[in-house]
């Protein structure tokens, strides 16, 4: 799977949690989950401890929903895609329970994320168009409104930059960013917009625009910065790094590259380290240092490799849910088919009763006529 799929998820989840609940200052739920949120990109294993601790006494529908949903962000942030799914679909299951199209709306999207993370690109747009329906149930004038069509837009721009449409991709990331622009509480939206300029970045390489590729990154880099999010400001570095390394300016695509390997160093996302090894191989193998090529090498092997078993885990779960999905759908199917011939049955029985009665009082009357027939005659 390629990298730049991966780089815009983990804002998109982040930011479903702390929009699709409603926030007052008395809702203790909410403040843990904003905290929470601020550790995701750099403490993941705390905020996975932070949820577990919510779900034990939590009985609340809607609340338990925004609680698997950041048990799926950390998830994602640490690429443990398998347990990220499970809890996302917990929740898909609570939200078709509330019959609230804004709840509906946001697990949706986070679903549609997920089924992109793993490559099933048609059922995410097919996700997708399911979101752009409870979409069009919000008033115009709500923030969650311009919040989702903006992930919308976004995802539906990783899409085709997945297929190899850099132009079109761009065309929507840019809707994307004005969306965002609409939420009246920027700071929500600042994730998501970080990660949709580095995207814009990779997308102006893809087309040989360098320097607008420089813009796009450095803006990612700025809004990362601003909100302490060290994995997005080390995926920014080292989408930067391209530009120098297509120059053949390697020491210089190195110096970003380092920045980012520091950056990442605690965080454990596997596809940023991955990406970041990756990287630091070519630009030595291209400088001779044979020793430091192997070395980085090495480590990007080993960690494509957890990578790719951590994505296959979630895919046979992927798969396991969509058989157990397509049973219930067959049984539902069956059960409704039975109602149908039973209530033909039942039809068909009606009328030939109706036919049955009325034939018999036909006869009646005509037996009745004629025995005054009968008597008029005689008379």
């Amino acid at each position: 799977m390629k990298l730049f799929i991966h780089v815009f998820l983990l804002s998109v989840l982040l930011c479903t949690v702390s929009v699709s609940g409603q926030k007052t200052p008395d809702d203790s739920l909410s403040i843990i989950i904003k905290k929470a949120n601020q550790e995701i990109y750099n403490n993941p294993d705390n905020v996975i401890k932070i949820g577990n601790n919510l779900l034990k006494n939590e009985k609340d529908p809607k609340k338990l929903i925004r609680i698997y949903l950041l048990l799926s962000t950390a998830g994602f942030a640490k690429r443990d895609f398998d347990e990220s799914l499970q809890y996302i679909y917990k929740a898909r299951e609570l939200a078709k329970k509330t019959n609230d199209p804004k709840i509906q709306t946001s697990v949706l999207m986070t679903v549609a994320v997920q089924f992109q993370q793993m490559d099933l690109l048609s059922k995410s747009i097919e996700t997708l168009d399911e979101v752009d329906k409870y979409l069009a149930e919000l008033p115009d004038d709500l923030s969650l409104k311009h919040f989702e069509t903006a992930r919308s837009f976004a995802l539906r721009g990783m899409i085709y930059k997945s297929q190899s449409n850099p132009e079109i991709a761009l065309q929507e990331f840019l809707i994307a960013i004005k969306s965002f622009e609409k939420v009246p509480d920027q700071k929500t939206t600042y994730y998501n917009q970080s990660i949709i300029y580095y995207n814009i970045g990779t997308c102006y390489l893809t087309i040989d625009e360098p320097e607008q590729a420089q813009k796009a990154f450095q803006k990612s880099i700025d809004i990362a910065h601003l909100i302490k999010a060290k994995s997005l400001e080390a995926f920014a570095l080292k989408g930067m790094s391209e530009i120098p390394k297509q120059k053949h300016q390697n020491q210089a695509a190195l110096d970003l590259l380092l920045q980012a390997e520091k950056l990442s160093k605690n965080i454990g996302d596997l596809t940023l380290n991955e990406g970041v090894y990756r990287e630091m191989a070519h630009n030595y193998l291209a400088m001779g240092k044979q020793d430091l090529y192997q070395l980085y090498s090495k480590k990007y092997f080993e960690t494509r490799f957890k990578r790719e078993q951590s994505e296959l885990s979630s895919i046979n779960h992927a798969l396991h849910i969509h058989n157990l999905e397509s049973q219930k759908k067959s049984k539902d199917m069956t059960v409704h088919y039975h109602y149908l011939i039973w209530g033909i049955l039942i039809l068909g029985i009606l009328i030939f009763g109706l036919f049955f009665y009325s034939v018999l009082k036909i006869r009646k009357r005509n037996q009745r006529d004629h025995e005054e027939i009968k008597k008029l005659l005689s008379s």
